[in-house]
């Protein structure tokens, strides 16, 4: 195989442009990459550019971003320019596998070709192609251009030059890419994320207390020092031996269950899913789904500010787009 030098990538494919393939196609685009969304529906497409150059002049980087041009069919990209391929399509195996198929014969042999899959296995993906070298999880999180981590998800196969080199890419492009060296189900970061979840749940089934109070014991207490130090780091500040022998009295009481917690499936079936649908563990009439989603965005470029000279600089900017102005 060719592993493909990604430090000055010729340029990406973002194939959806949804929800995710649009702050994907940000990303990638403030790194410089020249970058080609394929987007079928003709009125999401006609949107696109708007959005993108107005997330890329928030974030003040418009000026150092790559092109972007968004197309309606795979035929029209070109694929000779073509170093990334990021799908960003429904979250179902036999569409994902039907796409990875073409992409085989479409892109260049170099290319690099990766999944924002959530939770499908890029070896399932992958599965009887023979690009399985270079196929990658890459794994982004609403907004996605707001939040800095990527996961780079490793199948068996895959190559680990080139996973270096699409960490490389990440970077550039101001991400933090974490990589992940088993192909397991929910990866890294929602594994950690839906083992927190399930206590969470739990709590509420028992009654221990409220969602609004279980929520705030997360962002005020123990989730506000995230911020500054993740969990393992966290407990060298606090003290190993402190957190072993809590352990050893806490863990045998944790939720272990198989099976989504009474009150997430009792809101499930319920149609109770959360903004989207106007109501979750509470409702969500227009006016105050906009306020939330504005309160909820605000906090994020805060957070986004506060991290920003920890972030890497994008290429031709003094610092990351999200450092705040020095002092002169």
């Amino acid at each position: 195989m060719t592993t493909p030098s990604l430090a000055r990538p010729a340029g990406a494919a973002v194939i959806g442009g949804g929800t995710m393939g649009a702050d994907v196609a940000v990303v990638l685009s403030r790194g410089g990459l020249p970058v080609t969304v394929v987007e079928r529906d003709p009125a999401k497409a006609a949107g696109l550019p708007a959005y993108i150059g107005a997330q890329l002049e928030a974030a003040g980087c418009a000026a150092h971003a790559g092109p972007v041009t968004v197309v309606q069919q795979l035929e029209a990209v070109d694929w000779a320019d073509v170093g990334l391929v990021v799908e960003c399509i429904v979250e179902q195996l036999a569409p994902k596998q039907q796409l990875f198929a073409r992409l085989v014969e479409l892109a260049l042999p170099s290319a690099l070709l990766t999944s924002n899959s959530s939770g499908l296995p890029i070896s399932r993906i992958a599965d009887g192609l023979p690009t399985r070298a270079r196929m990658f999880g890459l794994h982004f999180f609403m907004p996605a251009h707001l939040v800095p981590l990527v996961e780079v998800v490793m199948g068996p196969d895959s190559d680990a030059d080139a996973a270096q080199a699409l960490m490389q890419t990440m970077r550039r492009c101001a991400s933090v890419p974490v990589l992940v060296r088993k192909d397991r189900p929910g990866f890294l970061a929602n594994r950690l994320q839906h083992a927190l979840a399930r206590e969470a749940f739990a709590l509420l089934d028992d009654g221990v207390a409220s969602a609004e109070d279980i929520d705030a014991a997360v962002r005020f207490g123990f989730g506000f020092r995230f911020l500054a130090a993740g969990p393992i780091l966290q407990r060298d500040h606090a003290g190993l031996d402190v957190h072993c022998a809590a352990a050893a009295t806490i863990y045998p009481s944790l939720c272990n269950d198989a099976e989504p917690a009474r009150a997430l499936q009792q809101q499930v079936q319920a149609g109770r899913v959360g903004m989207k649908a106007g109501a979750g563990f509470r409702d969500w009439p227009e006016a105050e789904r906009a306020a939330e989603r504005a309160r909820y965005d605000r906090l994020l470029r805060a957070g986004l500010h506060l991290l920003g000279d920890e972030l890497p600089p994008l290429p031709g900017a003094a610092a990351t787009p999200f450092s705040e102005p020095k002092a002169t």
